[in-house]
């Protein structure tokens, strides 16, 4: 008898894939669930690959024009940039994939949601506080915080292990175990002549980008960031190594890279300073940070959030090197527990959750009651 339906958060990589297999040997029916962000994925595959492993369902969701319009746009008003360097790629794509991974939840009647982030990041967070707060009487199922998923499965060998004993095709080699994560916010770089570029932007959202050496323009939010993107990445515009304070209260190495993003921040930034008063862009610039850290922390949906020219060549970081250092690799390795418990972390966002629950229980009463 199964234990019950689960949406899961599906990319088709090691983790989501053993992940799947996994929950059907619990005894859960699986719809997967992929979104469509920007990321360059053969969607058809992964849908067969999903199928195959014994998915109930698939769906496969182009979010590209709303998570521009409804996540990019709001934090390029904002100016977000989280720690002075890192300008929000992955943060501001986890509510909008969630968003509409407990929308399908709720329209196929399941009682679980799933998703493959590790016990140690910002992702389960980000994930499951949206869950909660759209989503208030979810039960969430986090295999990397789950003693007997994570004890089995200590690091990416195991899991590959675990791939090829049941089949699973995944585009994994022990020399290369690492994942990768790509959305609209990030493209590809080869090199390119230098070019200038025209933004207008309206109410501080872009509305018009225009190359102005042969007058090519794209006016929708797509279209401006997708070009913005590829003329940013092939600049090499917009890459990014740094040391970053996760919200569990450990520091992790990230390699980011926001070409279009890294764009619109300097425009935006230029622009703003040109056209506002002096004192009220200082509160502004307050505002910006403390939204930067909610959105960082996985409080999109949070009642304070709801209140709230291209040149070539980049500075890149070569190495860094401190007696008092605070990173441990090992700390926030997936590979090795240490001493860290992942099953603390459930604990740590169900806190983080109650308030956000309440806040869109009462708005879903005060809405049914009007």
């Amino acid at each position: 008898m199964s234990k019950g339906t689960v949406v899961l958060a599906y990319s088709g990589g090691l983790d989501t894939s053993c992940i799947l297999v996994w929950l059907k040997e619990e005894g859960y029916d699986v719809i997967t669930y992929l979104a469509n962000i920007g990321q360059e994925e053969d969607f058809d595959a992964a849908k067969k690959k999903a199928e195959s492993l014994g998915a109930k369902k698939v769906f496969i969701e182009d979010l590209r024009a709303e998570f521009v319009e409804e996540f990019i746009w709001p934090s390029v008003q904002a100016n977000a940039i989280y720690e002075d360097r890192y300008l929000l790629g992955t943060s501001v794509a986890r509510p909008c994939i969630a968003r509409r991974q407990v929308q399908i939840a709720r329209q196929q009647g399941a009682q679980f949601v799933s998703h493959g982030a590790t016990g140690k990041g910002n992702d389960q967070v980000r994930f499951e506080l949206t869950c909660y707060a759209m989503y208030p009487e979810v039960k969430i199922i986090a295999p990397w915080r789950i003693p007997e998923f994570y004890n089995r499965f200590r690091g990416r060998k195991d899991l590959m292990e675990y791939a090829e004993k049941h089949g699973i095709p995944v585009p994994v080699t022990p020399k290369a175990p690492w994942s990768m994560d790509c959305c609209e916010v990030a493209m590809r770089l080869d090199g390119w002549p230098r070019l200038t570029g025209s933004i207008c932007i309206h109410t501080g959202v872009p509305v018009k980008v225009i190359n102005v050496k042969d007058g090519q323009s794209k006016d929708t939010p797509l279209g401006i960031f997708s070009y913005l993107n590829e003329i940013g990445g092939r600049h090499g515009v917009g890459r990014i190594d740094i040391v970053e304070n996760r919200f569990i209260g450990m520091k992790s190495r990230g390699i980011y890279e926001t070409p279009g993003g890294t764009i619109l921040y300097h425009a935006h930034l230029d622009i703003e300073t040109f056209t506002m008063d002096r004192e009220v862009r200082r509160i502004k610039q307050g505002l910006g940070i403390k939204f930067s850290e909610m959105v960082y922390n996985g409080f999109w949906y949070s009642p304070e959030c709801d209140f709230l020219s291209v040149f070539k060549g980049q500075v890149y970081i070569l190495g860094r090197e401190s007696p008092r250092s605070l990173y441990n690799e090992e700390l926030v390795s997936m590979d090795v527990q240490g001493d860290y418990d992942p099953c603390d972390a459930s604990g740590f966002i169900k806190i983080n959750a109650v308030r956000l629950r309440e806040h869109h229980r009462l708005q879903g009463e005060a809405s049914s009651n009007r």
